[in-house]
């Protein structure tokens, strides 16, 4: 552990198995560094870890940044986020999760499993409260042995209705 206090550039580093608990974000990482007056900014390296308590959200990445008076994480490298509550996994090379809105922006190789259904894009918003997906960037829907492709496209997460724009193509299976 090291730190520094100059006025204005208060700084503390974690180095190794380090761990932090800010509000109901628990995090864990190889390497962890604290800044800003009132410890505003973590930003983690290396295996990182964290947990959302009161919503239930796992997520791990390469490196996260955190800032704790906007609520804003964000996830870069091999990243996933993992919503427990509503049952979605989706993994991208770059999440921004947004913990007032409850919305999640997925870019590069992005992938989404639940149940039924597995989304592909290179770009994606995920709103949490409503259950909605919407998918660009050569997305493509797999639900069940159908298949969905689309300019853009629609996904609600609870109905599993796909609703799709733009040109369109796809297939649709009969039977179980």
């Amino acid at each position: 552990m090291s730190g520094n206090r100059a006025s204005g550039k208060e700084t503390l580093v974690l180095v190794g198995h380090a761990e932090v608990h800010s509000d109901t974000i628990l995090l864990r990482a190889d390497r962890i560094e604290i800044q800003g007056k009132d410890n505003e900014f973590i930003d983690c390296s290396g295996t990182v870890w964290g947990f959302e308590e009161e919503k239930n959200i796992l997520f791990q990445s390469d490196r996260l940044r955190y800032d704790r008076k906007l609520k804003i994480a964000r996830l870069e490298g091999n990243a996933t986020l993992e919503d427990r509550q509503n049952e979605v996994v989706a993994k991208g090379r770059f999440i921004e999760y947004n913990d007032k809105t409850e919305i999640a922006v997925f870019q590069v190789a992005v992938r989404l499993f639940k149940e039924n259904i597995v989304c592909r894009s290179e770009y994606a918003v995920y709103r949490r409260k409503e259950k909605l997906l919407d998918l660009s960037g050569f997305p493509v829907v797999f639900k069940k042995k159908d298949e969905f492709r689309a300019e853009r496209i629609r996904v609600d997460l609870d109905t599993e209705d796909v609703t799709m724009e733009g040109t369109v193509s796809g297939s649709v299976k009969s039977g179980d």
